[in-house]
């Protein structure tokens, strides 16, 4: 059975939509996998007054026709409406519908005038009634080039959207809720925050067993997922495998990746932005430098289940052929904690502001020539600063050592004048007794524990 697991504000927001006297136009957008058609029929469940149409790949006739078919359940009235989409949503907005379209840019592939023809309706009759217009997508650009633009025919009309994210860890433990921390922040570090992959979880198996059996084994759901949706999104896939593979593998930077993967780095940056905006891969920069200034991007896989498959699938298929259940055991346990690292790192960082009692700029990584900080937190009493980690030793001393010797390297204009550094570790396996004596006699100092994550962390 499906599990619907948060979602609350997004559900609050649509129903304060469709309770509204007024005429409202909702746009819901992001990534595939995600939970946007639940989201919406979960929103809808006990209401008489709506209708859901999932749009199919097909002619817009038949479209139009399924569309038809839909709504007249609700409202019967319709059968003698033209067959036309903007005299049909007149029809259904002096009934106050509430209208659901999911799955959008099919419609807008067989008949690229939809949008227009829907601001002209719009404009013209149903910005007056009640009605609540909903369109779904999981296509980011064409909603962005077709809906969300400035260049759009319906830019300006919607009143209000939704950019489905990913569940945070706290959100996604309660699919296997009997995991200890450390489990559950290796499970989120495979599979994500996406519903459809967290779902093909049995919290009754271990977790290796699970990873075996649906990502790793050739008859497992999500043995092909990563490639299956690349395949759906890019016309020629293969150099956008060759870039992903090389970011699972650890390179960061252009030249690194452009190397690894054998592109042309003149053309790599091309790539890379297509990626960006199918929000599989993002760039991220120093804390303290601008976003649109910054020349020190560098470049890593945004959703966990893609980087996984591209570590420890994509081009190992013979290999995880021959080694049968033994593949999880045998190719990913003895890399698993280097593999979890940088994940846990961006887990602590987003568990900061919930953690520490301080109003944050901003929170991130930092780096400048050899010196490197997993967290630094910009906030109105100071820096953050933090190490993340993810090893099978116990953190010593000597690593706050090192965090504050880095941290003296920072420079950031907003500084507040009286500056108080507040210096934090994260450690999969505990502290030496020597750092926690220094913790308990500093202020400065706080130690926190992966189940600290687990039960804070909180979207960032």
């Amino acid at each position: 059975m499906a599990q619907f697991v948060d979602r609350d504000i997004e559900l609050e927001k649509l129903t304060d939509c469709y309770e509204s006297v007024t005429a409202d136009f909702v746009v819901i957008y992001g990534r595939r996998r995600l939970g946007k058609s639940e989201l919406v029929r979960q929103s809808i469940a006990d209401r008489d007054d709506a209708v859901y149409y999932q749009a199919v790949e097909s002619t817009a006739p038949n479209q139009l026709e399924q569309f038809v078919d839909t709504a007249t359940a609700q409202f019967p009235s319709l059968r003698n409406v033209r067959r036309d989409w903007e005299a049909l949503l007149e029809t259904l907005g002096e009934e106050d519908a509430i209208i659901v379209i999911d799955e959008f840019p099919f419609l807008i592939e067989e008949d690229e005038s939809l949008p227009s023809r829907i601001q002209r309706v719009w404009d013209m009759k149903l910005q007056e009634t009640g009605m609540t217009l909903v369109l779904v997508g999981s296509s980011i650009s064409v909603m962005e080039d077709k809906v969300l633009s400035g260049s759009a025919p319906l830019y300006g009309r919607r009143t209000a959207t939704i950019d489905l994210k990913p569940l945070e860890v706290v959100d996604a433990q309660q699919f296997f809720p009997e995991y200890d921390p450390e489990t559950a922040i290796t499970a989120w570090s495979i599979y994500g925050g996406t519903p459809y992959y967290l779902q093909t979880i049995d919290p009754d198996q271990p977790l290796g067993a699970n990873v075996q059996q649906t990502v790793l084994s050739e008859r497992g759901l999500l043995y092909s997922e990563p490639e299956f949706l690349l395949r759906t999104e890019l016309r020629q896939p293969n150099t956008y495998f060759s870039i992903l593979r090389a970011l699972a593998h650890g390179r960061r930077t252009p030249n690194e990746i452009a190397g690894m993967a054998g592109v042309d780095s003149g053309s790599l940056s091309t790539y890379l932005q297509k990626l960006r905006r199918l929000r599989l891969v993002e760039r991220h920069i120093p804390v303290t430098e601008s976003p649109r200034t910054s020349k020190r991007g560098r470049y890593r896989i945004a959703a966990p289940l893609f980087r996984f498959w591209f570590r420890f699938v994509y081009g190992n298929q013979d290999q995880l052929r021959m080694l049968g259940a033994d593949a999880y055991d045998k190719l990913v346990v003895p890399e698993l904690a280097d593999y979890v690292s940088p994940l846990f790192e961006r887990l602590c960082q987003r568990a900061i502001p919930d953690l520490i009692d301080r109003q944050f700029r901003d929170v991130g990584q930092w780096w400048f020539k050899e010196h490197e900080l997993d967290i630094l937190g910009l906030s109105d009493r100071g820096l953050v600063a933090g190490e993340c980690k993810f090893t099978s030793q116990p953190v010593s001393e000597g690593v706050l050592s090192d965090l504050e010797r880095t941290t003296e390297e920072v420079r950031w204009s907003g500084e507040p004048a009286e500056e108080e550094t507040l210096y934090i570790l994260f450690s999969r396996s505990g502290y030496t007794d020597d750092l926690e004596r220094v913790a308990d006699t500093r202020d400065d100092v706080l130690l926190f524990e992966l189940s600290d994550l687990v039960t804070t962390n909180s979207t960032s």
